[in-house]
């Protein structure tokens, strides 16, 4: 069916001010200010109240962290000690509590007009073998697109790394339950609802054989490649000491430096390395909230959009954010560039929008999701400005960002509504927060 998305009071896309029409799954026209859809239509929603944006695109995620936020063990560290705080904590995961805690993450994500998750899961304690299906059956239940990155962490304290012996593997048992849920969840294919990504940890936490041996795994299925990078200073002061080399030099010697590879935080580059991240085409996922909850610097946006390296935004953990709003952190991320920058115009609100769509959408190597365009899916986050921090606003768009929304009205994924007044159909909102509060309890 045909679905005009009519006179929206404020839209990112040019040429669409008489709004989009959608066709099953995909955008199929946009239709200028003033003007009509050129076929027959079948229903029309009066956006007249809503501003329509891209659906948000979050590039990178630890869902099972909603368990463990603002934790008096960890509260006001760095991350070094933040993780060696909390590691023994989630070694404690069962499936029934990661379940809660991805729905809990899933959700957060979709009512904040999120429709496409990167979550990165490596903790895999006895018993949670199964965390990646836990995921993909969480999404799919409520039809948010998802990048489920099937993390890894093989190197531990005995072995000089940062985590503990009990929430590793070992490297054949990491590559086999790679394989396996590659193949059979990751589908490629433009519109697809899940794909999988493999993501070792960190350079503190995996050996660089499983790192090369993961870049081979993800080329033979088309997937995509995740890690965090340059996050903090005690992360460059490691690999200097145990390998010889920065972060990205390591990095390169694994065979990651190529297009389908993005990395968390990226912090600490040099605009040398921005440049060597921009050529290669190395995506870059911003966290500003986590980055300032944990004090780990500030990410060089600027050089690396100028470089060439696909931009995105991610809210990370929910233990260092400590939320899940993809629309907040828009916010977070105009003003924490503005202080860097020391400029008032050197970032924009409608750059981090680009940045949260079409920069995001870039980073997971996906064309077909990110901008509101004819052909494109039909993924939309429509927003009203009717509460009182809205009052006075004249810029519909740009006031989504500096008066701080942080809610969606309506979200469209591939067609469908899968948010409709500021909420869940079927969804017991009341129910979910008092299981998820329960399960919480158990890692006081």
């Amino acid at each position: 069916m045909r679905l005009w998305i009519r006179n929206p009071l404020g839209i990112v896309a040019e040429a669409a001010g008489g709004g989009i029409v959608t066709d099953g799954a995909v955008i199929a026209e946009l239709v200028p200010a003033g003007g009509a859809p050129s076929l027959p239509i079948g229903e029309v929603f009066d956006a007249s109240e809503h501003v329509v944006l891209p659906g948000l695109i979050n590039t990178h995620h630890h869902f099972y962290q909603t368990l463990t936020r603002a934790h008096p063990a960890a509260i006001d560290q760095e991350l070094f000690p933040w993780l060696k705080a909390l590691y023994p904590l989630w070694a404690r995961l069962n499936p029934d509590d990661l379940r809660l805690a991805v729905r809990v993450a899933l959700t957060e994500l979709l009512l904040s007009g999120c429709t496409t998750a990167a979550d990165h899961h490596y903790l895999y304690p006895k018993g949670l073998e199964g965390a990646v299906d836990i995921a993909v059956e969480e999404a799919r239940a409520l039809g948010i697109r998802m990048t489920v990155s099937r993390g890894s962490m093989n190197l531990s304290q005995k072995d000089g790394g940062l985590p503990p012996d009990e929430v590793v593997q070992d490297e054949d048992t990491i590559l086999a339950d790679s394989e396996r849920v590659l193949s059979l969840f990751h589908d490629p294919r433009p519109g697809s609802m899940i794909q999988i990504a493999l993501a070792p940890c960190s350079p503190f936490s995996v050996t660089p054989a499983l790192m090369a041996k993961s870049a081979e795994l993800a080329a033979r299925f088309d997937a995509p490649l995740h890690t965090h990078l340059a996050e903090t200073a005690d992360e460059e002061a490691y690999c200097l000491q145990v390998y010889g080399r920065r972060p990205l030099d390591l990095l390169e010697e694994v065979g990651w430096m190529r297009p389908k590879t993005w990395l968390a935080h990226g912090i600490h580059f040099s605009c040398e390395e921005c440049e060597r991240l921009g050529k290669a085409g190395v995506g870059v996922c911003h966290c500003p909230t986590s980055n300032g909850v944990l004090a780990s610097g500030f990410c060089r946006t600027r050089e690396l959009e100028r470089a060439g390296a696909p931009l995105g935004l991610g809210v990370d953990g929910s233990a260092s954010n400590d939320g899940s709003n993809l629309m907040e952190e828009l916010r977070h991320a105009l003003l924490t560039n503005r202080l860097h920058y020391q400029s008032a115009s050197a970032v924009t609100a409608r750059d981090v929008i680009r940045w949260a769509s079409e920069g995001s959408a870039r980073c997971l190597g996906r064309s077909d999701i990110g901008t509101i365009a004819a052909g494109m899916q039909a993924d939309l986050a429509l927003y009203k400005l009717d509460e009182l921090r809205f009052s006075g606003a004249h810029d519909p768009v740009a006031a989504l960002v500096l008066c701080g929304a942080n809610r969606a009205d309506r979200v469209m994924i591939g067609g469908h509504w899968r948010v409709v007044d500021g909420a869940v159909p079927g969804l017991d909102l009341a129910a979910l927060r008092r299981s998820h509060g329960l399960a919480a309890r158990r890692y006081a």
